[in-house]
């Protein structure tokens, strides 16, 4: 009875870690199994790598395979003297493929108030922290991602010793661009005033001010300066002249002139 596999292998040559392949049981042993993988040499099935069908723990080889029997297999170990193979599901991903900076693609299982749990094919899930989900706030992680959600997550960081894993989603979406506060213009500052053209300048307006505040003559006032002047009179004008001031000022300016006509 042959063994054909869908991926047409048929030799040794073509076989790839973790490779999933269909095998039949040629031979049993206390040390496991022989199996035939369709290539040109049968294949080692270890007993630690035998699983039974309800997961309970394995006794005997012979409980669980059975000579032409056919069994679901993975590629585990390619050497030139022999071929392992396992029983057991390989990981996608082992803790020494695990790199910083890779990227996988995963799917959400749990949901946490801190973030979620991704499964990456990993031994463990790994943790997409709640910061590490958007570049913009993110309030609540069931705001961003579901369970079954499918997800392609960058490593961040890992650590083999205790089995974590750091995920990042927003490492690989575009960077939020913040638009530009838009330039205050700055106001012409004045041109420093010279100090002594300021002074002269404050000088001038200060005597015109002297100037404009002064009173104008009125016409009796210049009337009366012409007639003192007439009179050969010399007294300084007194610039506040009552109506009274007026009439003995032109009495006075009568009887100087009659005496000089009498002279005369």
């Amino acid at each position: 009875m042959e063994v054909s596999n869908s991926n047409n292998v048929t030799h040794s040559d073509q076989l790839q870690r973790k490779m999933h392949l269909t095998g039949r049981v040629i031979k049993t042993s206390t040390a496991g199994a022989i199996i035939d993988i369709g290539v040109e040499k049968p294949a080692l099935l270890h007993v630690s790598q035998i699983i039974t069908p309800d997961g309970s723990p394995l006794k005997r080889v012979e409980d669980v395979l059975a000579i032409n029997q056919v069994i679901d297999v993975w590629v585990r170990v390619i050497r030139t003297d022999r071929i392992e193979v396992t029983m057991k599901e390989p990981l996608k991903l082992e803790w020494r493929e695990i790199q910083k900076d890779i990227v996988v693609t995963g799917k959400v299982v749990e949901i946490e108030k801190f973030g979620a749990f991704v499964d990456i094919g990993a031994e463990r899930p790994g943790l997409l922290h709640i910061s590490e989900l958007a570049h913009d706030y993110v309030k609540a992680t069931s705001d961003i991602v579901k369970i079954g959600d499918e997800l392609e997550v960058k490593i961040i960081d890992f650590n083999r010793r205790k089995k974590q894993i750091k995920l990042s989603r927003k490492a690989l979406l575009p960077e939020k661009i913040e638009k530009e506060k838009p330039i205050k213009k700055e106001e012409p500052k004045e041109k420093p005033i010279n100090r002594e053209k300021k002074t002269k300048k404050k000088e001038i307006e200060t005597q015109e001010e002297l100037i404009t505040s002064e009173p104008e003559p009125t016409v009796m006032e210049l009337a009366w300066k012409e007639a003192k002047e007439k009179a050969g009179i010399k007294k300084q004008i007194n610039p506040k002249v009552t109506k009274e001031d007026s009439k003995t000022i032109d009495q006075e300016d009568i009887f100087s002139r009659t005496l000089e006509n009498r002279r005369k």
